[in-house]
């Protein structure tokens, strides 16, 4: 061959490889896919999930080959769902382009598509009758009674989580019973297609009996091993339980001072039949630093920081020194800026297991439309946990303050005569003398406040920190406090405060797929000074309702009782309700719709004071310390800036609040 003619097949070959081929297939290429329903919402999430042409089509595209692959494979893993829900006799059909996957033109047809023209998957479901269980048998010697913990019944749906779950829970009442080395296999399933039931049987070896033998503490260095020794909720000669060792590996961590505590278990007893137990734990930084920070419309800015240093003495005790600056940016409740300063000492376990001992000192000054504060304090609290639900604390405080208040209300205010100089008061003392003492206005105040506030705190929610987001349970506080008031006037008086807070799931009652989501929460206040009078109690001691912890809507302290410039006077009685809906989105996300509603009056006069009411919505963002928290709010009731007779109205209400804080409102 001439080297012409090899130039002319050279020619020829390129111009049918790229001159008259057809467009190149698309790589990667896209798709749809459309996949039928089984008419079970559960089931339907579980197929999707499982799914690599849905969860991947996105974030992991392929080539026309490779998306036959996936498809192929989807087969398998979508039939290993629908048995898995009990459906034995399922059928899966994957189609591209209406064409089956073991159809030749299948791989032509996608090759022939361009990157702009999507592939259409089709996935349908035959899944036949639901399969029950019908014989539950364990296969072993097990203590008597164990058997029913694995809370399966003949007839019921042959749903392979429950049975997994069964076999999990056998598991682990073997171990809480003693049987350490207890093992129990994956059930095997024995099926009877003509009637459609599966027998199910758990091979068991329980093993001996073991107790516990000597404990091992790892890693401390800073913490004393006297202290984590009389902390342990576990000890030697025990019968060994595997719940019971994790609750108290659990327990060392609520401490405090570990980052992290692990249990590790010896490969087998001694000749007494007793388990070594090690625990290993790291110790947490022995210094941390917080910043804080929130801000509302009524009460403007504030932001903190605070300094901790944990394992002071090497008893896991730890101080906590903080400072925030407060009523930042000039509030509509607020009159200047001012701070809040405190320091908190804390020893765990004080005397005796789950008591502890807190001093604290603090110092305040703000500036408020109800009065202007300047106060010291200190306070020295126990607190008793009497199991996990119940907390009760005990204490002794002592307030040095200065208050003044800046209205004078003639006529209106009361005239208790025990008192010298009372604030706004103006009546005779002896009409035919004609003396009358006049209004005491913006008169500065001194207080020395003893106080033994008594507390005991129901909680069933399973969050002990304020901040987290409770879902289900209730929190129920109540307290009393004994006061003694040494200052203008002298007096004693009871305050006695309770609230209420109740979660409730509304995936228990079928309106959420998933738990956790969907979140109705109440709340309820009540609370009622007994002793004193509205005018003889310090500002500080008397009730207000309005802003994020009692009405959103109204400023904060502004609703009840007010002097005649639109001032809060305060009152002795306090009575609020909230009804909030909480919905989360996605991972980090969530919505509110709130109501919330209350009174403040005086003269221990409970639902007698005016009732206000507020109403909004708020977004939510979730993150691990708990969620940022947005709310807009607008009073029901609202005071404008002209009453009934269109005269002008002293310090009307805003049209509408905003609150941004960490924590739900509640």
């Amino acid at each position: 061959m001439s080297n012409k003619s090899g130039v002319l097949l050279l020619l020829l070959a390129f111009v049918l490889l790229y001159g008259i081929s057809p467009a190149r297939a698309a790589d990667p290429q896209p798709y749809k896919v459309d996949m039928a329903s089984t008419g079970d919402s559960a089931l339907n999430s579980t197929l999707k999930a499982t799914s690599e042409l849905e969860t991947l089509r996105k974030s992991a595209p392929v080539g026309p080959f490779g998306l036959i692959g996936r498809a192929r494979g989807d087969l398998e893993r979508l039939k290993t769902v629908l048995e898995s829900f009990g459906y034995y006799q399922s059928y899966v059909e994957v189609r591209i382009d209406g064409l089956p996957l073991d159809d030749p033109g299948v791989g032509e047809e996608l090759t022939s598509r361009s990157k702009d023209n999507d592939a259409e998957i089709k996935i349908t479901f035959s899944i036949g009758p639901l399969y029950h269980l019908r014989k539950i048998e364990i296969d072993g010697t097990v203590p008597a009674g164990t058997e029913k913990v694995l809370q399966l019944e003949g007839g019921a749906p042959a749903i392979a989580a429950d049975v997994l779950a069964a076999g999990e829970r056998l598991q682990t009442a073997l171990e809480d019973q003693g049987y350490a080395f207890a093992k129990v296999d994956t059930p095997v399933a024995y099926e009877d297609p003509p009637n459609r039931v599966l027998d199910v049987k758990f091979h068991v070896e329980t093993g001996n009996l073991v107790k516990i033998g000597e404990i091992r503490i790892r890693g401390l260095k800073a913490v004393k091993e006297s202290v984590v020794r009389r902390r342990l909720l576990i000890h030697t000669g025990e019968q060994y339980g595997a719940t019971k060792v994790e609750t108290a590996r659990k327990d060392l961590l609520a401490l405090g001072v570990f980052s992290s505590v692990s249990v590790r278990l010896g490969n087998k007893p001694d000749s007494e039949g007793r388990l070594p137990i090690t625990f290993n734990a790291r110790e947490r930084l022995g210094h941390a630093v917080s910043v804080s920070g929130a801000y509302s419309s009524d009460l403007g800015g504030s932001t903190g920081v605070s300094w901790t240093k944990r394992n002071v003495s090497g008893r896991a005790d730890s101080l906590t020194l903080s400072a925030t600056a407060i009523n930042l940016g000039g509030g509509t409740s607020s009159n200047g800026v001012g701070y809040d300063v405190n320091g908190k000492y804390l020893i765990p376990d004080w005397k005796q297991r789950d008591q502890s001992l807190q001093v604290a000192t603090g110092a305040i000054r703000q500036f408020l439309d109800a009065y202007d504060q300047t106060a010291y304090t200190g306070s020295v609290t126990v607190n008793r946990k009497i199991n996990s639900l119940l907390t009760l604390s005990a204490g002794l405080g002592l307030e040095q303050e200065h208050i003044t208040q800046h209205e004078c209300n003639v006529g209106q205010c009361t005239q208790d005569l025990t008192i010298p100089n009372p604030p706004c008061v103006e009546f005779n003392l002896d009409p035919a003398a004609g003396t009358t003492y006049p209004p005491a206005c913006n008169e500065r105040f001194s207080y020395t406040l003893l106080s033994l506030p008594i507390t005991a705190l129901f909680n069933t929610t399973g969050q002990d920190s304020p901040l987290a987001d409770a879902t289900h349970g209730v929190r129920v506080s109540l307290s009393v406090t004994p006061t003694f008031s040494f200052g203008h006037p002298n007096t004693r008086f009871f305050i006695t405060q309770g609230t209420g807070s109740l979660y409730f799931d509304l995936n228990n009652i079928g309106l959420n797929k998933t738990p956790a989501r969907s979140v109705l929460a109440l709340r309820a206040l009540a609370g009622l000074a007994v002793g004193a009078g509205q005018f003889s109690l310090p500002p500080d001691q008397r009730f207000y309702a309005g802003g994020s912890g009692t009405i959103r809507g109204y400023r904060y302290q502004a609703v009840g009782p007010l002097f005649t410039n639109g001032n809060p006077i305060g009152g002795t009685a306090i009575n609020a309700g909230s009804v909030e809906f909480r919905q989360r989105f996605g991972q980090s996300f969530g919505t509110a719709i709130f109501f919330d509603a209350g009174n403040v009056s005086k003269n221990l006069s409970p639902f007698n004071g005016q009732l206000k009411s507020g109403a909004g919505v708020g977004l939510r963002y979730y993150t691990p310390i708990g969620p940022i928290r947005l709310d807009v709010a607008v009073p029901l009731q609202r005071r404008s800036g002209r009453d009934a007779s269109g005269q002008p109205v002293q310090n009307p209400d805003d049209a509408f609040e905003i609150y941004i804080g960490l924590g739900q409102a509640f």
